[in-house]
């Protein structure tokens, strides 16, 4: 049974296939967060009802994380140790509590659009991190080509004919912008953190001391999020459903496929993301068309590139030996 499942999970076709579902669900978050802005009621200078609402939702994400992974370890997951504690309260305040927070007040100030696309610019941010601050890759030319070319996406994404800096606010597209940094850390971490610790529970837990942490923040400094509709509670069990799930899947198929296979896929998040705001809160695909598909493309195009997981090089090993 278990070797049936592992076969499955190998598979190219059903591997891609869950690995472009969790890029629907991330970027699904896009549309689904600015209208839990608007069925909540949260202004876009609320700052602490926005933060007290992500703090649920990762609360109770962390909750469900936590479940669906021991379900499927059929085993409850746990972290044990001062160093492992120490590794979840890092991460948490990378992944969760400073990424979070200058993801939803600066999405409170910009499109979903442009969001989706801006949050993607933490792919170039990790290589660079990995590669060159903490060596734990090698920066291929190949890899800061697609840097370069994802960046110029997003520099696009923000241009205005005639007027360049109307359409780019520090609180608005600068979070954004700062939240994708803060992931790319955090994605360098947990791949150093798993080499000693489950990385589904160290994001499970991650997530419920990073939601506690702002939930609290949000309460104490005035934040209001009345969910007394059925609306605001769909609402926020998508949001919190989304990233368990998302993380859970995305974290089985990298135990059982090779990182760059799997990361490859990771372009698809903001082509949803921009799809679904479209769709959903009937944005124009960030008032021009043919700026944005361009953009979409540089981004997609970096993505690809920076994940691409290039042949080993006999000769180099050879003499490296």
């Amino acid at each position: 049974m278990i070797n049936r499942i592992k076969n499955s999970l190998t598979n190219p076709v059903f591997a891609g296939l869950i690995a472009i579902f969790c890029c629907a669900l991330w970027g699904s978050a896009f549309p689904a967060i600015k209208t839990g802005y608007t069925i909540l009621d949260i202004q876009a200078d609320d700052y602490f009802s926005q933060i007290l609402f992500a703090g649920i939702r990762f609360t109770l994400a962390g909750v469900l994380t936590i479940f669906i992974g021991s379900a499927l370890a059929k085993k409850p997951l746990s972290v044990k140790g001062k160093s492992s504690f120490k590794n979840v309260a890092i991460l948490s305040l990378f992944q969760t509590i400073l990424q979070y927070l200058l993801f939803y007040v600066g999405l409170a100030r910009t499109t979903g659009t442009k969001g989706s696309i801006l949050t993607s610019s933490s792919v170039f941010f990790a290589v660079i991190i990995a590669s060159v601050i903490l060596k734990q890759e090698r920066l291929t030319a190949k890899k800061l080509v697609g840097a370069v070319i994802g960046f110029a996406g997003v520099v696009i994404i923000n241009l205005r004919t005639g007027d360049v800096s109307s359409s780019f606010s520090l609180m608005g597209e600068g979070f954004m912008i700062l939240s994708a940094l803060s992931y790319a850390v955090s994605s360098v971490l947990i791949k150093s953190f798993s080499k000693s610790s489950n990385p589904v529970a160290l994001s499970g837990y991650q997530f419920v001391l990073g939601g506690i942490v702002m939930t609290v923040t949000g309460l104490v400094f005035g934040g209001k999020v009345g969910f007394n509709s059925v609306q605001a509670v769909l609402i926020l069990i998508y949001l919190a459903l989304l990233s368990a799930i998302a993380y859970t899947l995305w974290g089985v198929l990298l135990k059982y496929n090779d990182v760059s296979k799997i990361a490859v896929y990771s372009f698809m998040t903001p082509v949803f993301g921009c799809l679904l705001s479209a769709l959903f809160l009937h944005e124009s695909l960030a008032e021009n068309l043919v700026k944005t598909l361009v953009s979409l493309a540089l981004v997609c195009t970096g993505i690809s590139l920076v994940n691409f997981k290039e042949k080993n090089n006999f000769r180099e090993k050879k003499y490296e030996s």
